[in-house]
């Protein structure tokens, strides 16, 4: 029964692991730039938290410059205390983010041809120490172009079969050493207890007076 239970414990301790791994993690990636006429578009914006145990004040906007429309400049079009700003984005712009304020990507409706320019995420925080409040700023850009049908990306698409594929091999790779380690910790257990037991088995007075070696 002790060696049961002991087995039990290191398989919860490996499990515990595999959950700990398996946990979400912020990888910043690039954002798409090709929008099709007439569908929708997420603007991919990622700053990540270098430690996620900080909870900073955060603060996020969106800026647009058009690159069809030349009788405004700059404009800004989300905040993330407000939404959508009055604009050209009125009513088609959706919150596409993350509840941790990582990923403070948009999605962007009906993506029209007035939409072609460049878009600027900014996110600022700011941590509290006491007297000590340090900000930081990230900056994206993106410049994003408008077509009248999608395009076949075969690269996206084997990219994307070979991460599943990728992503299949690790799952199978890490079941197989959960159940390697299992074996070899209970083949471990099993062998201390046939020692002791065997140990157990041999008569006291044996242990206590061993035999002595034969000599001529």
């Amino acid at each position: 029964m002790p060696t049961l239970h002991r087995v039990q414990q290191q398989t919860l301790l490996l499990l515990l692991f595999v959950v700990h791994l398996s946990r979400p993690v912020c990888v910043d990636v690039a954002s798409d730039t090709d929008a099709v006429l007439g569908g929708s578009m997420k603007l991919t914006c990622i700053s990540c938290l270098k430690r996620e145990e900080l909870k900073p004040n955060t603060s996020v906007n969106w800026y647009f410059t058009s690159s069809e429309n030349t009788t405004y400049d700059r404009i800004h079009i989300f905040e993330i205390n407000k939404g959508g700003l009055d604009g050209p984005f009125r009513d088609r712009l959706v919150w596409n983010g993350s509840k941790d304020l990582q990923d403070v990507s948009l999605l962007i409706l009906n993506v029209s041809k007035s939409d072609r320019g460049t878009y600027e995420c900014h996110v600022n925080r700011t941590f509290d120490f006491g007297v000590y409040t340090p900000s930081t700023q990230t900056v994206k850009n993106i410049t994003l172009t408008v077509k009248e049908k999608a395009s076949n990306d075969t690269t996206a698409i084997y990219s994307e079969i070979m991460m599943y594929v990728l992503l299949v091999f690790l799952t199978l790779w890490l079941l197989v050493e959960m159940v390697y380690c299992y074996r070899k910790i209970s083949k471990s257990d099993e062998q201390a207890q046939d020692t002791a037991t065997n140990y157990l088995a041999v008569p006291s007075e044996q242990k206590d007076n061993p035999v002595a070696p034969v000599t001529e």
